[in-house]
This record gives structure tokens, C-alpha cells and sequence, in this order.
């Protein structure tokens, strides 16, 4: 029986929900051990599939940027940011798969609503930025840079990931590399930690859940689904991401940041819409006109 991709799509984004608030747990321990420990767990999920780890340099370089990069400045953003608002400038990448679609995947254009749906995506993300001010907080902004940028990286590689072709299994020798890469550069630029009972447990929360587990259902959500139906659900990330951190006390929610959700999130719905809804709320609206002339001079 055909598994259903929505149901694969739907337990990667739940996983993604939890991550900052685990990365919130171990704020103390240095980034590149955090983001080491939790991929090489995630690597141990395919271990059973260790024949489709090989795959070509190519797609495997394109692994290493996605899952290494993509931590590597998420973690550190969270360490130089509020985790509220690095975490609602993260989940900007299902905007940014949009805009950037035309110059990745051929046969894309971008239409005058993908242009305005990521206007309101910036206003969104100005709004983090400044909290609503003319200006801005020194400290903070080389984190909200990072968030940014991570939102960059996931965005890109999800994009070049749809130009290749290799076996879900192949997901865990991209967190294995990247995972031996992160403690690799750990040893040679960190100090050594002792992580306490409850770190080790976030630790590996993060390996099975949102570094894990969810980049194998994510993978297997795009090559059996519509990446159009499985991008518009993708968008709900982010309220569930900032809900969590907010229950655990981990983040506070406010006007600005209300705003801020509205935008990111209605700009990005608005990028997911085809031209023929457009065409056809259009014909309602003369439709209706029509009808509202017709009784206003009868």
C-alpha cells in the first residue's frame, strides 16, 4: 500500500516544530558539538541502507551544504538572537523556494503575485529586524543575519535537491558527513564539554526529530507528492515552531511579532496561488459588478 506524502510531509514539519525549542536547551554547549552529536544520531536511522550512501560527489557536496550549512548558521543565529525572532527569520525558506525557483529549476517564472507575496515577506522580516522601531539592536542583528542566511541555505538545497536524483537512504551519509564535519571543526575550534543528563536528552531528541527524522520524511514527501501542495503546508512551521517555543517558556508573543507571523506567512500563501485563481476571482468580481450595475439601474 502507497503510503500517502501529505502524511510524510506533515510528520517532517511537527518534527521541524521542535527545533529551536531543543536548540534552546542546549544554548550553553558550543554549536558545532550540538549540531556534530545530533546529525551523526540522525545518520544511525538508515543504517540498514548503508548501500545507498554512495552516491556522486555532486549530490553529495549538495548534502553537506544543506544539512551542515543550514545548522551550522541556525545554531549560531540562536545563540546571538532572541529565539522567538531568529526562529520566525529561519522559516522565511518556503518564501525564498518560491522567488528563487526561476533561477534553480528551469521552467519557472515568477508572476506579479510571487513579486508581492515577498514584499510582504520582507515587511514581515523587517519587522523582526527592528521590533517595530527605526532602529535596530547592534547585538542582535548579526543573529538575525544568520537566520537569514540558514533560511537562504535550506531554501537553495531543497531547490537543487529537486534537480537530482538519489535514494532516501542517502540522507544519512549526508548527516553522517556533516555530523563528523561539525565535531571535526568542534575539536579544532571549541572547547571540550561535559554535557549534563538533560543536554544528552535534547541532544538526541534532536538526532531522531528535526536533524534526523525529518529530512528522510521530507525527502520522501517531495519525490511521491506535489511540491505545490506539500510547500503551502510547509508554511504552517513556523506558527507551530513559535506556539512551541512560547509554551516553553521560551519566547514571548507581542504585537510586532503578530504582524510579523501575518505577513511571513500570508506572503508566502500568496506565492503558493496560480494565475487561474487569480483569473477566476477576477471573472467573479465582473460577474458581481455586473450584477450590482444591473440592480442600481433597474
Amino acid at each position: 500500500m502507497r503510503s500517502h506524502p501529505m502524511l510524510f510531509a506533515t510528520g517532517a514539519i511537527l518534527l521541524w516544530a521542535s527545533l529551536a525549542t531543543l536548540g534552546a536547551l542546549t544554548r550553553s554547549l558550543p554549536p558545532f558539538f550540538v549540531v556534530g552529536v545530533a546529525l551523526v544520531i540522525g545518520s544511525l536511522l538508515s543504517l540498514n541502507r548503508l548501500r545507498e550512501w554512495k552516491v556522486p560527489a555532486r549530490v553529495l557536496g549538495v548534502g553537506l551544504y544543506g544539512l551542515f550549512g543550514y545548522h551550522f548558521l541556525l545554531f549560531f543565529a540562536f545563540r546571538h538572537a532572541p529565539a522567538l525572532e531568529a526562529n520566525l527569520l529561519n522559516y522565511l525558506w518556503p518564501l525564498l523556494i518560491v522567488l528563487l525557483s526561476p533561477l534553480i529549476v528551469p521552467g519557472t517564472v515568477l508572476a506579479p503575485h510571487h513579486i508581492v507575496g515577498g514584499l510582504l515577506g520582507f515587511v514581515g522580516a523587517g519587522l523582526i529586524v527592528t521590533g517595530g522601531k527605526l532602529s535596530v539592536s547592534g547585538g542582535a542583528l548579526p543573529g538575525y543575519l544568520l537566520a537569514i542566511a540558514a533560511a537562504f541555505v535550506w531554501s537553495t538545497y531543497s531547490l537543487l535537491t529537486r534537480r537530482l536524483s538519489f535514494p532516501n537512504g542517502a540522507v544519512g551519509g549526508f548527516c553522517l558527513l556533516s555530523g563528523l564535519l561539525a565535531l571535526a571543526c568542534h575539536a579544532l575550534f571549541e572547547p571540550a564539554v561535559s554535557p549534563s543528563m538533560a543536554q544528552w536528552l535534547a541532544l538526541i531528541g534532536l538526532g531522531l526529530g528535526p536533524m534526523g527524522g525529518a529530512f528522510f520524511l521530507w525527502d520522501r514527501a517531495l519525490k511521491s507528492g506535489d511540491p505545490r501542495q506539500i510547500g503551502s503546508l510547509s508554511y504552517t512551521t513556523p506558527l507551530l515552531s513559535t506556539l512551541l517555543l512560547v509554551a516553553s517558556g521560551q519566547g514571548e508573543l507581542n504585537a510586532v511579532a503578530g504582524w510579523a507571523i501575518l505577513l511571513i506567512l500570508g506572503g508566502a500563501l500568496l506565492c503558493t496561488l496560480s494565475p487561474g485563481w487569480f483569473r477566476h476571482w477576477r471573472s467573479v468580481g465582473s460577474t458581481a459588478a455586473g450584477m450590482f450595475k444591473l440592480f442600481v439601474t433597474a
